[in-house]
């Protein structure tokens, strides 16, 4: 499979230069009925879905009717020992254990074509029960977005072994919602994403970070940059997109 991802890049390094491109996610989604504030947000920011949630299984549907991509935000644990809520996974799991929470939890977000950790900064370290998650997701043919929450996350390292689609995340929104902070990320998300070429960001349903994306989201196009679904950022959809053709050969 590496030999995919080596032919992909360098198909996309070729081709010629598009517009750069943003993936705004907004997760921790599920919980709270003014979650629903997404929804009036444009269809090409991903959404990710807390599962086993009150309004999950609602609000995946209703925004999947809109147009928008859909993820699920799947519970680690933390170092910190913060409650997980339902679905979580730890330390602790069985193998077991892992996968059947983890198809349970795909399962209760209908229409996820992805994945990304909640929390996690403990378990995105340990190899095994990093293993079996990716080896589920393969299974049910998601790809997984990495939070970042640790620098010592193996999740590229298991998501590569086995092929599966996997990106970064490189910026948070909203760790602070004031609207001077709000205004200094949103434009380093615009200078990162024109010097990257493209850009995953996360951001979350609160009150402050809805309504500042609401006023701001139409300067991307004004400044050159393409806000797409998480998935348009793959390298297999960016090979195709540019043109490219790679062979795949699996491991």
């Amino acid at each position: 499979m590496r030999l995919f991802y080596i032919l992909a890049l360098l198909a996309i390094s070729i081709a010629p230069s598009n517009a750069a491109q943003i993936a705004l996610i907004i997760d921790d989604i599920g919980y709270r009925h003014t979650d629903e504030a997404v929804l009036s947000l444009p269809s090409a920011v991903t959404l990710s879905v807390l599962p086993h949630t009150p309004l999950s299984n609602k609000l995946a549907k209703a925004a999947h009717a809109k147009g928008h991509e859909i993820m699920l935000h799947l519970p680690m644990q933390a170092l910190n020992g913060k409650a997980l809520g339902l679905g979580g996974l730890t330390n602790k799991m069985s193998e077991a254990q892992i996968r059947s929470s983890v198809l349970a939890a795909i399962a209760s977000v209908p229409f996820a074509k992805g994945a990304n950790n909640h929390m996690g900064s403990l378990l995105t370290q340990l190899d095994d029960p990093m293993l079996w998650v990716m080896e589920t997701l393969k299974q049910k043919q998601l790809y997984f977005i990495d939070s970042m929450t640790t620098k010592f996350t193996k999740a590229g390292d298991k998501a590569d072994l086995l092929g599966v689609p996997l990106l970064r995340r490189q910026l948070f929104l909203d760790n602070d919602v004031s609207a001077t902070a709000l205004e200094k990320q949103f434009n380093l998300m615009i200078s990162q994403a024109h010097a990257q070429g493209s850009l995953v960001a996360i951001a979350h349903p609160y009150p402050e970070t809805i309504h500042f994306l609401k006023t701001n989201l139409a300067r991307l196009k004004a400044e050159g940059i393409e806000l797409v679904p998480t998935s348009r950022l793959l390298p297999i959809e960016l090979a195709h997109e540019k043109g490219a053709n790679p062979t795949v050969r699996q491991k």
